[in-house]
Parts: structure tokens; C-alpha cells; sequence
């Protein structure tokens, strides 16, 4: 079964910015996940403090949806396992996922997996959700062992981290539109992890657009990135930016009314061939419209009477 989460995760670091993020959760729904940044939130000295409001924000009430979750410190930080260990005792049985960034291999993303899993067991959670930043050269290397491991749900890609990795043999321009859509060393990164992801079943999240007052070049990108990337997912770091994505990413309205038909027709033929409007359809065809009818359920659109019995 392939995954299926919200196609905007929405980043925030500072206690303000998470409250915010979490009264905006509870206005819209659980139609978008909050990622709590423990990596890029916490200011110096200040690390332990930060895990701690974090796990204590997602053990609250304001966690309405359980649609919250993490990203700690690299795996080679001092800062990796007390973030985890913080973390999983304040909220394990209600944190949505752990982010992993600036992973290095597979290998290292399963000796981090291991990790988690002990301090998620001690509070009586199993199966903890990961979610892996791509964003080195040895993470793409080994992207396909990485999606292929079975408690990666996601796989988010790091353009900026990515773009600084190659010392100044792409430009700065890369790391935004257009020419993030047309240099061929990101356009390969970009297509190696969407790939991947697909190949297992995985979600593959696009990269943030920094122009977050500009939300026409925010549903641009994100246009973009589903229609020629295949990616599903995008980040979002400024509240504005999670309507546009949302719906960039979200099936079409038309898209998903007749994918129930086509379902529904389906069902009444015992998933036998049937004709639509002209066309033929068969099984391979159906998994296709089943896909259309979860993402629009994952991202909030309403169903067709009928339609929540198909999936």
C-alpha cells in the first residue's frame, strides 16, 4: 500500500511560529502537516530547552490532528540523540514522523532508524514514521536503499544544501526558479528521488520556494514540480504558501469526480474491463484512479457521495 500523507508540510522553528502553525492546523484541518525544526529553530545553547517545548507542543491538546512532526539535528551532531530521546519520552504515541537531515548513506539512515526505535519503544510506540532530507551527494547515491527502507515514509529534497555541496559548480540561480526546474544537475537530483520514492511506494516532497510573498511563484513551482517532477509533496516555511501549494498539488475537481465514476463502474463490473465515455479501462487504469481519490482525500477536497467506499 503506498503511502499517503498531506501534499504540504509546513516548516517552523521558533515558539512563535509553531503556536501560529498550530492555530492555522486547527483553522484548515489536517489537511497539511507542521514540521517542528529542532536543526534550524534553536538558537544556540538553547538546544535541550527547544526539543523539550517541542515534545511538549506535540504532546498538547493544540495537537489536534496528530499531524505533527519533527526534524532533529544530523546524526553527527551532539544534539542527535537528546533531540530523539526528548522528543519520544514527551510525545512518541503522537508525533506523525522524525525528520533526518544531511544523511550521509542508507546505512546511516538505518543505524539512525535503530536509535529512534529504542527510545520510541521505551514509550510505547512502534514504527515510528521517517522522513529523510536528500541533500548530500552520498544521500543520492544511495537514494533507492533509502526509499526501499520500510519505515521511510518520505523523502524531502534539500535544493539549497544540495546546490552549497557542489562548491560553486552550480550557480546560486539554481537554487530557484527556473533555473531549479532546468539545470541538468538538479533536474537529475530531483528526478533520481522522485523515482525512488514511486518505486517504493514512498512520498517524494519538492524543495521550498524561498519567495514567500510571491504566492503566484509558489503555485508556479509547485505546479511544476507535480506536473514534470512527480513530486507530491512540497515544504512550505511561510503561512501563505500552504493554500497555493495545496492546491498546485491537489487533483483537479473534475479529475477526482471521474475517477469515482470510473471506480464506481468498476466495482458494479467486479473490477472487470468496462467502457467510460468512449475508453477503455481496466485494472491498470482503476489503481491509477484509486491514487486520484486518496490524494484528494489526504489534501481536504471533497469526495463524491459514494467515492470513501471505493478506497
Amino acid at each position: 500500500m503506498p503511502v499517503s500523507i498531506p501534499a504540504c508540510d509546513h516548516y517552523a522553528g521558533s515558539e512563535k511560529l509553531m503556536r501560529k502553525s498550530l492555530a492555522l492546523q486547527q483553522e484548515l484541518g489536517p489537511v497539511f502537516d507542521i514540521t517542528f525544526d529542532c536543526e534550524d529553530g534553536a538558537s544556540a545553547g538553547n538546544e535541550e530547552a527547544h526539543a523539550q517545548l517541542i515534545g511538549a507542543l506535540i504532546a498538547g491538546e493544540d495537537n489536534r490532528y496528530e499531524r505533527i512532526g519533527a526534524r532533529v539535528h544530523d546524526t553527527g551532531s551532539k544534539f542527535f540523540e537528546s533531540d530523539v530521546k526528548l522528543i519520544c519520552e514527551a510525545a512518541a504515541k503522537r508525533l506523525a514522523y522524525i525528520v533526518l537531515p544531511k544523511v550521509q548513506s542508507a546505512a546511516e539512515v538505518s543505524n539512525a532508524i535503530t536509535l529512534i526505535n529504542q527510545h520510541a519503544k521505551k514509550a510505547k510506540r512502534s514504527k515510528l514514521p521517517i522522513h529523510v532530507l536528500i541533500e548530500t551527494h552520498g544521500a543520492l547515491e544511495d537514494v533507492r536503499a533509502i526509499a526501499a527502507l520500510p519505515q521511510v515514509e518520505c523523502l524531502s529534497f534539500g535544493i539549497m544544501d544540495f546546490v552549497s555541496a557542489h562548491l560553486g559548480a552550480i550557480p546560486a540561480t539554481a537554487m530557484r526558479a527556473p533555473g531549479q526546474f532546468t539545470h541538468p544537475l538538479v533536474v537529475r537530483a530531483k528526478l533520481e528521488i522522485a523515482a525512488a520514492c514511486h518505486a517504493h511506494g514512498k512520498v517524494p516532497s519538492h524543495n521550498v520556494t524561498t519567495e514567500f510573498k510571491e504566492p503566484a511563484v509558489v503555485a508556479h513551482d509547485a505546479n511544476r514540480a507535480g506536473a514534470e517532477f512527480g513530486f507530491t509533496r512540497m515544504w512550505s516555511i511561510h503561512p501563505d504558501q500552504i493554500k497555493p501549494i495545496l492546491k498546485s498539488l491537489s487533483p483537479r475537481v473534475s479529475e477526482v469526480n471521474e475517477a469515482a465514476q470510473i471506480l464506481a463502474e468498476a466495482r458494479s463490473a467486479a473490477w472487470g474491463p468496462i467502457e467510460h465515455h468512449g475508453r477503455l479501462h481496466d485494472r491498470a487504469s482503476y489503481r491509477y484512479y484509486w491514487t486520484v481519490i486518496q490524494r484528494a482525500k489526504a489534501n481536504g477536497l471533497h469526495l463524491p457521495e459514494g467515492a470513501d467506499e471505493l478506497l
